[in-house]
């Protein structure tokens, strides 16, 4: 190949400008500024952690979280194993009872104040959950001694472990059995039995899907050809079924989805045997948003029955609460339908011939309702919204407003409500927050009054916008340690 002419009379070289064609010469007196050097100051950041044991396995955020029944330490942890797309799920089970509570008073009060401080322990996992496909979303043990921990995946599957504990009282797991009917599981929900249940099937586990379906399992290990059963499945939702909350005296099984229904299951036909269900003949409450006084534009996402199964509370978009009587299994009644309902009766009143009766509207609080709970022993009902704010109604007074947190987690979504059942009577709420944050609340005082009884806070979790926050926790029956899941991939515990 030839080279290129380049003849004589053309010059490439660029025009240059003399010296003393120049109208002004400006001295370079700082010489050359590297680009981006402004003189902004480094920001801080402050790191506080309360925590006094941390667990770290996790490679993404952590979804779900379960604690065992009878075994307070056993806790149970679900996720990604990274944010791919094909990242498969993972969780962990790990035992906090080698943790140790950090003294009552500071250090300054020590002999020797200049000892070191107690740092967090780290714990390691007893047993890895696999076989996922995809993240790991949801977490349970059965009821009423926690024999098995069941799995639910965005993989659509549905895991079941056996535990057994040695003579050392170590605990171990083996797979049982697994059930792909599913495109993903939201969330499950272990059947209560009751100590004085006469039809409470042990091991008994609801899940809730994503093409709105309902499907309720038992476990038996010694039926080697049948260990996970089908008891129920149900078809009547027509978009994905977000939640679900047993009765519990373990009868009905209300759930809820995002084309904004409500069915209540009558799962071991007890209320059929006295004529309460519905013409479907599955159900004793059926509403959706043909009824303009349950529709609720945005969907269903939360749901709740109090503690004598008298009425369900159901939480969706735009803080839209309503109240729903049950029907009573000591009464025979015709239940109602939503072309049944009525608006008018005493919520706590509710039963026999107001099953299905929508006894309250409630609308306090801005945004969708995330989390619903019921005081064990107090007539409350607490709800935690993606406004930021938790809202108490006393259902012994026409669910009037108690107490509106407004700025419960500083506008950041509240995640999780729950009232600690086994100290403070009734009269103490736990929350967790997108903002990282757990808090425990006292709601005892005359309703309506200035003070958010605020009664201690726990960090550690990034939040605040940063990428993280609390997706749920677990506190035993005593409150005295909580358990976090984070978003951040950090499993936190929690003394109080």
């Amino acid at each position: 190949m030839s080279a290129p002419n380049h003849p004589d009379d053309v010059d490439d070289a660029p025009e240059m400008l003399d010296a003393e064609d120049a109208l002004e010469e400006i001295d370079d007196a700082e010489g050359d500024i590297a680009m981006d050097s402004d003189d902004d100051e480094p920001v801080e950041i402050s790191l506080h952690n309360d925590s006094i044991a941390y667990f770290d396995a996790h490679k993404d955020s952590v979804f779900a979280i379960a604690q065992h029944p009878t075994q307070p330490t056993l806790i149970a942890t679900g996720g990604s194993e990274g944010d791919e797309d094909n990242a498969p799920g993972e969780g962990y089970v790990f035992d906090t009872s080698p943790v140790v509570g950090r003294p009552v008073l500071p250090s300054s009060y020590n002999a020797d104040p200049s000892t070191p401080q107690q740092k967090s322990t780290e714990l390691q996992p007893l047993f890895t959950i696999d076989g996922h496909t995809d993240s790991i979303n949801a977490l349970a043990f059965t009821l009423p001694r926690g024999e098995f921990l069941v799995s639910g995946g965005l993989d659509g599957k549905l895991r079941a472990y056996k535990l057994s504990v040695n003579a050392h009282n170590k605990a171990s797991f083996s797979f049982v059995a697994e059930a792909a009917e599913v495109p993903e599981i939201n969330w499950l929900a272990p059947c209560p039995v009751p100590a004085s249940s006469s039809t409470g099937v042990p091991n008994t586990i609801a899940l809730g899907a994503s093409d709105g379906s309902v499907w309720v399992y038992t476990i038996d290990s010694t039926d080697e050809s049948n260990p996970l059963q089908i008891v129920q499945s149900y078809f009547l939702h027509t978009e994905s079924c977000t939640a679900g909350a047993w009765s519990p005296d373990g009868n009905f099984l209300a759930t809820v989805s995002e084309d904004s229904s409500l069915q209540v299951w009558d799962v071991w036909g007890e209320a059929a045997a006295r004529g309460l269900t519905n013409d479907n003949g599955q159900t004793v409450v059926s509403l959706n948003s043909s009824d303009q006084r349950f529709a609720v534009q945005g969907g269903l996402y939360s749901v709740a029955i109090d503690p004598k199964t008298s009425f369900v509370a159901v939480g969706g978009a735009g803080g839209a609460i309503k109240i729903i009587g049950l029907p009573r299994l000591g009464v025979d009644s015709h239940t109602a339908s939503s072309k049944q309902t009525k608006t008018k009766a005493k919520g706590a009143d509710a039963g026999g011939s107001q099953g299905g009766t929508i006894l309250a509207d409630l609308q306090t609080q801005g945004d969708g309702i995330e989390s619903l709970t019921f005081s064990p022993n107090n007539p409350f009902l607490a709800a935690g919204s993606v406004d930021g704010s938790i809202a108490v109604y006393d259902t012994s007074r026409r669910f009037a407003i108690r107490r509106h947190i407004k700025s419960a987690h500083d506008e950041f979504s509240v995640v999780k409500v729950e009232f600690v059942t086994g100290s403070g009577d009734g009269w103490l709420l736990t929350s967790c927050g997108m903002d990282g944050v757990v808090r425990r609340w006292d709601i005892r005082g005359a309703a309506g009054a200035s003070t958010e009884s605020m009664v201690k806070e726990w960090k550690g979790h990034r939040g605040d916008g940063e990428g993280g926050g609390v997706l749920g926790f677990v506190q035993g029956s005593t409150g005295e340690r909580i358990v976090t899941a984070g978003d951040d991939g950090i499993v936190l515990v929690f003394e109080s």
